[in-house]
């Protein structure tokens, strides 16, 4: 799904002109096309796009090499939603005449609304090449290469748009996602290269720190340093979690530690001396180069991570705007709150009302909360609209699910499997409904499917139960005992967690 490609000015194609040459229309036709398109380019100002598309439809079969009046369908069925009718349309147009900016912004806002944000990047990167001022054309691009994996290119494009147009929050909201892809990015590889370093360890307290995760940032912070005593940072931050945790006598040992550490070798850990000098933009510019060292990651990560807050802070400097409260609502989510971020969400939709970006997820944030009831609502609501979404599909399958409506869950889940048949979510959930409903042979597949996500017993619970009902006894013993098994481990390992996790004075 292309979440953030939509962003930055999705609609702003509507202040498109509209490119046509009647001229040489009007003079080899009768006049009944002329007051056939006449009547079509009024309700485009009018805004009744789709009254004018069967209009236009007519013109372009009477006159099928015109390409006037392709672009003018095509733009019209854009206009008026039908993306995947306008893409052929716009295309045609382009085949003709490859530089013609009204196709080229539309076909790149059509297949940004139809999720292909890859085929949407030629497009606009032509407008922006003819048009280097255009930021509608910017902006869309800039979502496009972000929802396409491309965080670093991204972001430049992000980067003059904010400097262009300081006050406006949504290129620095913008700038702020894409940084937090290229810090995942770096994050991701350098788990790719060595999942036991301790760079891991160290990168992993900072998130349980934004997730006030206290007693976890600690252990991690701590195993970092059993590998790494003199890396910069780390003695700050459990001098950090001291403070957040009530020991401010061990946070000032913390930080005396971190004072009397000696500078880094330049030459041996330049990219260390970069991000501590502040110049952090050459590790984050390039994030598809694969840096030559774990370390070189790490840094690359806290760059990233360092530049996407102080593009987010800006975004809290500004007037009250819709990105604020997306800001706001994400943080809320990534620490657990989902009301608060479901509060957030709804703040953001009376700014923007009927934005369907925020009622998906204000849908997400609710179902996430335990709100079932209302998550089904706005999942139903936001469906008749977007059947094809497998996360909608799931989050109102699943709703029905925690209602105790199974039969109702069944279908939908059934849905989202078809879109995405990889989602073990929704097999877990599937095969948990068919068993509800007494359909357990049927369960069981979907169940089985689901088993690498139990990591607390409760699937393989609920597989004994269906391998019962089945008739199959021997596999719901074997379940069973692998349930059993599960859960003496997870209670372990949730005590050694715990013993390890107690917060205990500097070493």
């Amino acid at each position: 799904m292309v979440a953030r490609a939509n962003l930055h000015f999705r609609r702003a194609v509507s202040r498109l002109a509209f490119f046509s040459f009647w001229l040489s229309f009007c003079v080899a036709q009768s006049d009944d096309p002329a007051r056939e398109s006449h009547r079509a380019r009024e309700l485009m100002s009018a805004g009744r796009y789709v009254e004018a598309v069967p209009i236009y439809r007519k013109l372009v079969q009477a006159a099928p090499g015109n390409t006037g009046l392709l672009l003018d369908l095509g733009l019209a069925e854009h206009m008026s939603g039908d993306e995947r009718a306008a893409i052929p349309h716009l295309e045609a147009v382009l085949k003709l005449q490859p530089n013609v900016p009204g196709a080229l912004l539309s076909l790149g806002a059509a297949r940004l609304a139809v999720n292909d944000a890859r085929g949407a990047i030629p497009p606009l990167q032509k407008v922006i090449a003819r048009e280097p001022d255009n930021d509608d054309a910017r902006g869309m691009l800039a979502g496009a290469l972000l929802a396409s994996g491309r965080a670093g290119d991204a972001a430049e494009q992000y980067r003059k748009l904010s400097a262009k147009s300081p006050e406006d929050p949504r290129p620095w909201y913008g700038l702020g996602n894409a940084y937090q892809d290229v810090a995942r990015d770096a994050f991701e590889r350098l788990q790719k290269l060595n999942g036991r370093s301790p760079y891991v360890a160290a990168l992993v307290a900072d998130t349980r720190v934004q997730r006030r995760q206290y007693s976890s940032a600690f252990f991690f912070y701590r195993e970092a340093l059993k590998q790494l005593p003199e890396l910069h940072g780390i003695h700050a931050a459990l001098a950090n979690v001291y403070r957040k945790t009530g020991h401010p006598d061990w946070a000032a040992a913390e930080d005396a530690t971190e004072a009397a550490l000696p500078p880094p070798d330049c030459v041996r850990h330049a990219p260390e001396c970069q991000f501590l000098a502040g110049k952090d933009a050459p590790l984050t510019v390039l994030p598809n180069t694969p840096p030559a060292s774990a370390e070189s990651l790490f840094w690359q990560a806290k760059a990233a991570n360092e530049l996407a807050l102080q593009s987010f802070f800006r975004v809290g400097q500004l007037p009250n705007s819709v990105e604020l409260h997306r800001v706001k609502a994400e943080i809320a989510r990534d620490q657990g709150q989902y009301l608060d971020s479901a509060r957030e969400w709804r703040a953001a939709l009376a700014l923007s009302p009927g934005n369907p970006r925020l009622e998906h997820e204000l849908t997400v944030s609710l179902f996430m909360a335990g709100d079932y009831q209302s998550a089904l609502d706005g999942a139903t609501a936001l469906l008749k609209s977007d059947p094809h979404s497998t996360e909608l599909n799931f989050i109102a399958g699943d709703s029905f699910l925690r209602l105790e409506r199974p039969e109702n869950a069944v279908p939908l889940l059934r849905t989202a499997l078809q879109i995405d048949p990889a989602m073990l979510a929704a097999h877990a959930s599937l095969g948990l409904a068919l068993s509800r409903a007494g359909e357990n042979a049927d369960a069981v597949a979907h169940l089985e499917k689901a088993l690498e996500l139990d990591d607390d017993g409760s699937l393989h619970y609920q597989l004994a139960r269906a391998y019962q009902g089945a008739g199959d006894a021997a596999k719901a013993r074997a379940a069973m005992a692998k349930y059993q098994e599960i859960l003496k481990k997870t209670q372990e390992q949730k005590e050694e967690a715990a013993r390890e996790a107690q917060i205990g004075p500097p070493q």
